[in-house]
């Protein structure tokens, strides 16, 4: 494997977590790489051993073009701070001028502006939830996030009824959030409060809703959910992305605090749909001033 030429432009995005977050990583690095007229790699080698989600999700679920990174072109940008431990260490404020330019760690969780002002050859490293890291190419990254397969089976009869009807998705994130302390304790969970107040927003809007529920626990949906409209649970899916295509699908949302419902709000083009989210995304104190698009509803 010969590495990268050294004169030539690149993003390399580290990609981990579950497909919201890969996609919110990829949205970023795909951005700046537009800009910067730059190729864009994905470095997925933190999935080794990695036991959450479905892992590397990007390439099974989309049509777009998702180049990986091999372990020489990392070297080209970082040199000795490719290795995670390396990058731990110089990621504390204490050991910030030991950091390579070329390595950008998001510094906060709101929008960082100096996101436009690395070097042509860097690394990203972070989150970076915001629409606004990506929103100048909303129409190139639809195109990247258009669903590889068409909807099949029980999904295709399914896809037809959300177009039929005022569907809206409701998606119920609890699974780690209930299952990890660590996790439990950064997220929290949405209560049944918030669904309630959330349906009733967009059932005083939109004329003879159906609420189709999509969850990691549906148990608890179907005992703590009583919504104001005729519901249908999605519970047959093995892949999350066949959930997020049909959610992408449905016209209205309620997403939780959650960026894989985050996305399957935003994949819906609709310009007059409504999304209602929580306003208490976190359970910790963090900034989410940029978390939802300007025209989403907090709750």
């Amino acid at each position: 494997m010969n590495p990268i030429h050294r004169s030539t432009p690149v993003i390399i995005c580290h990609i981990l977590g579950g497909l919201g977050n890969q996609m919110f990583q990829f949205a970023a690095g795909r951005a700046l790489a537009l800009d910067r007229e730059a190729q864009l790699q994905l470095d997925t080698s933190g999935f080794k051993g990695y036991r959450l989600h479905e892992g590397f999700q990007l390439e099974q679920a989309f049509a777009g073009s998702f180049h990986l990174a091999n372990e020489l072109d990392i070297q080209a940008v970082l040199g000795w701070q490719r290795t995670r431990w390396a990058q731990n260490i110089v990621a504390r404020p204490a050991m910030a001028p030991m950091r390579k330019d070329s390595l950008v760690i998001e510094p906060h969780f709101q929008y960082w502006q100096g996101i436009h002002n690395t070097p042509a050859r860097c690394y990203l490293k972070g989150y970076w939830q915001s629409e606004k890291y990506f929103k100048k190419h909303v129409k190139t990254l639809r195109s990247d996030f258009g669903f590889r397969l068409p909807l099949s089976g029980r999904n295709a009869v399914l896809a037809t009824r959300i177009r039929q009807c005022n569907a809206v998705s409701v998606h119920v994130r609890r699974g780690d959030y209930v299952q990890n302390h660590v996790t439990a304790a950064t997220h929290g969970l949405c209560p049944p409060d918030y669904y309630q107040a959330a349906a009733h927003h967009v059932a005083s809007r939109v004329d003879n809703p159906v609420f189709f529920i999509f969850s990691d626990d549906m148990s608890w949906a179907r005992q703590h959910l009583p919504l104001p409209a005729p519901v249908e649970y999605v519970d047959h899916n093995q892949h999350a992305y066949d959930d997020m295509h049909l959610m992408s699908l449905c016209k209205h949302h309620v997403i939780a605090n959650s960026s894989f419902s985050w996305w399957g709000a935003w994949l819906n083009a609709n310009l007059h749909k409504i999304v209602v989210a929580p306003r208490q995304w976190f359970a910790v104190a963090r900034n989410t001033q940029d978390l939802l698009p300007a025209d989403w509803v907090a709750l």
